[in-house]
């Protein structure tokens, strides 16, 4: 199978799902708030839990790994915030502007493309990506989303702890430590496997949904410069963060964290603006108008980007 070919597969079960949510948005009048309140508080923390609690990566490595995640994240949220407030955007573009640009699409895109590409290690790398991403998801992110011009620091962040995700990740890794995680065939796990499942094709109905009543004519002249970061810079601090961090001296490791960081942008932000829509700023365009047709262009953008990126890190050119 060709690389073209292999991201070919990657994508179009993406786009797939979405393109039915974006024609059920065209046929039928949707409202996609308890979508998005179901996949908060109950298909993602199952999704999260469940990859956490049977991940097979060492302690140590692990640590390492999120800890990468952590320091890439931070440091695109903080080049985006900068790069938004000199083009002089301002709230709700200016958090889905940073939304858009500094969160990869490291599960559904990401694990089945690293794999390809790297084998088991890049699934598994890829499964701790997401682990490590979800907790900034929903505290930098929600924090992100939820801001505004009358929003404080405090305010914001306050939503966090009303997320049950942030619970399930602590209750993972606690398991994990404590020796107590069930065996996958138990009826409890075979049960969050089954929840968990659900919330990427949901997800991707929601955006196809959400695309179908976007006026694309607002947005899309405004999401080059979201694009721009997270598909041609965001690997290039991935590079820089992996070998700050050591992850060189596991090559295949630091490949497949360098490759999820130039993955296009990712559906939870799309969820996230639309449960704290505040509605349009002065130039009449919403947070979930420019997330969702940023993450629209940038999977589309990306089968050209990820086919040189992939072949640039096979190659050791980076790392």
């Amino acid at each position: 199978m060709s690389l073209v070919s292999a991201l070919g597969t990657a994508i179009l079960p993406v786009l797939s799902v979405a393109a039915v949510g974006f024609l059920l948005g065209k046929a039928r009048d949707i409202d996609v708030d308890p979508l998005g309140t179901v996949t908060i508080y109950v298909l993602t923390p199952a999704l999260i839990f469940y990859s956490l609690a049977t991940s097979e990566i060492s302690g140590g490595l692990a640590a390492r790994l999120i800890g990468g995640v952590a320091l890439f994240t931070l440091a695109m949220v903080a080049l985006a915030e900068g790069v938004g407030r000199l083009l002089g955007e301002s709230e709700p573009a200016l958090g889905a502007l940073v939304l858009s640009s500094s969160f990869p699409n490291a599960g559904n895109y990401g694990i089945p493309l690293s794999a390809f590409a790297f084998g088991a290690v890049g699934r598994s790398t890829a499964v701790l990506f997401i682990a490590g991403q979800s907790v900034l998801m929903y505290t930098v992110g929600v924090y992100l989303a939820s801001r505004g011009d009358e929003s404080d620091l405090r305010g914001a962040f306050a939503e966090v702890f009303r997320l049950p995700l942030v619970y399930a990740v602590v209750a993972a890794w606690a398991a994990r430590w404590l020796g107590v995680v069930p065996a996958t065939d138990t009826p409890a796990m075979e049960t969050l496997k089954l929840v968990g499942d659900a919330a990427i094709p949901v997800m991707l109905l929601m955006l196809g949904i959400q695309l179908a009543n976007t006026q694309h004519g607002a947005a899309i002249s405004r999401v080059g410069v979201s694009n721009g970061l997270k598909l041609l810079v965001a690997p290039l601090v991935g590079v820089v963060v992996a070998l700050l961090l050591g992850l060189g001296a596991n090559p295949d490791v630091a490949r497949v964290f360098v490759l999820e960081c130039g993955m296009p942008a990712a559906v939870t932000p799309l969820i996230l603006t639309i449960e704290y829509d505040s509605g349009a700023g002065d130039d009449g365009l919403t947070g979930p108008e420019y997330v969702s047709t940023a993450i629209f262009a940038s999977t589309v953008a990306s089968v050209v980007t990820l086919t040189g990126l992939i072949a640039v890190l096979k190659a050791g050119i980076l790392i």
